[in-house]
């Protein structure tokens, strides 16, 4: 499972961060940080903040081979 996020769309609304902690920080008020690459155990709770976030920012990846071309930002 891979995750991307569109720092050029995000607004930092932070409803991710809330949602997945374990995933998303919003660091200083305004920048987001993110693991690119998540647990299973955590599937539920990425899906629900790619769901919740306003700008639809949010890109969660399941499939297991690894896309060309596409870098995830992030920590």
């Amino acid at each position: 499972m891979r995750l991307v996020v569109d720092l050029n769309r995000c607004q930092g609304f932070a409803q991710c961060a809330f949602l997945a902690p374990d995933v998303f920080s919003l660091h200083g008020g305004e920048a987001l940080l993110y693991t690119s690459r998540f647990d299973e155990a955590l599937r539920d709770q990425v899906e629900q903040a790619a769901a919740a976030c306003p700008v639809q920012a949010i890109l969660v990846d399941f499939s297991d081979e690894p896309t060309k071309g596409v870098e995830g930002h992030g920590s």
